[in-house]
């Protein structure tokens, strides 16, 4: 389970031999980072929350992939691709299990605070993913319904993630809860651009297949705010992904095909929709950080963190 582990975090090639892979942004462990600091604590008391929301992560990552069937991730074969299905599930399982080791071997207190907010952000996470799942085979989905699923797939580890140092640090509830506010609409705001880049995403710089998302059947922000919206190009969009649902034709789908669902959900208007969502969120935590005294070099370091999200091209 090493082996597979150190592939899929980009340490080694599939032949064992030693690599430089892409590791992934580290945008969670950055921020139980600048958590810590946030609290008034050193920064390197946030380093066992930074690892265990990266491995939580990471296990849901090698799940996600086999679940959705993707082949690519970070510009390489998936773990199930070339380890096969059974070992994604255990090396996931493995890192989910080291995550809260990692955690409980401080033994404090703020530990087990510490804990406890991991493992319900994991429990949403997983939510989000049976919804997301649940939702593939569905002809409608409300818009509501699609946020209430990215808050728990993608704002639920990333609100973890931005309070977790501070608890490790010692801040009380109502701090750790404020940051977390941050991290949940931050996390939206992540997930509204995620949702961009699976349609119209430049597979050079996302790692993945172009139009990936409308290839798994994905019903993400763009697809149901366009099917939302009414007027010729809503109602033909609603047509084709009626017809996708019932047909199991869809992996020799030309890239004609694909193109045109893009073409008919940025005509909708799902594509503007979800760029001034992604902003709208970005705002909301932005404003949350407000309600946390911090020193202002910590404020700065997490509004550019919350800029990167919404202007990041992979």
């Amino acid at each position: 389970m090493d082996t597979v582990a150190a592939y899929h975090f980009g340490w080694i090639d599939a032949q064992g031999r030693p690599s430089d892979g892409d590791g992934g942004k580290a945008v969670r462990p950055a921020l139980a980072l600048l958590s810590a600091e946030a609290a008034g604590a050193a920064p390197e008391v946030g380093v066992p929350g930074a690892v265990a929301v990266e491995l939580v992560h990471n296990f849901s990552l090698l799940h996600d992939d086999l679940m959705d069937g993707d082949e690519q991730r970070r510009h390489r074969d998936t773990v199930w691709k070339v380890h096969g299905p059974a070992q994604a599930i255990l090396v996931g399982d493995a890192l989910f299990a080291l995550a809260n080791e990692v955690l409980l071997e401080i033994g404090t207190v703020e530990a087990g605070r510490a804990t406890r907010r991991l493992t319900t952000a994991t429990r949403k996470l997983i939510d989000g993913q049976a919804q997301d799942i649940s939702y593939e085979h569905r002809e409608r989905v409300t818009v509501e319904e699609c946020l209430e699923m990215e808050g728990n797939k993608t704002g639920a580890l990333l609100a973890c993630a931005v309070s977790i140092g501070a608890v490790l640090g010692g801040a009380d509830d109502r701090t750790a809860d404020t940051l977390e506010s941050y991290g949940y609409h931050l996390g939206l705001a992540f997930q509204a651009v995620d949702d961009l880049l699976g349609i119209w995403g430049d597979p050079v710089a996302t790692g993945k297949q172009t139009w990936s998302d409308l290839r798994q059947r994905k019903k993400s922000l763009p697809v149901v705010a366009a099917l939302a919206a009414g007027g010729p190009a809503s109602e033909r969009l609603g047509e084709l992904l009626a017809a996708d649902a019932k047909s199991n034709d869809v992996d020799s789908f030309s890239e004609e095909e694909f193109a045109t669902r893009a073409a008919l959900i940025e005509e909708a208007g799902g594509r503007e929709w979800t760029s001034q969502e992604a902003r709208r969120q970005h705002t909301v935590a932005i404003e949350a950080l407000s309600g946390v005294d911090m020193p202002e070099r910590v404020r700065a370091q997490l509004v550019a963190l919350a800029d990167f999200v919404v202007v990041r091209k992979r």
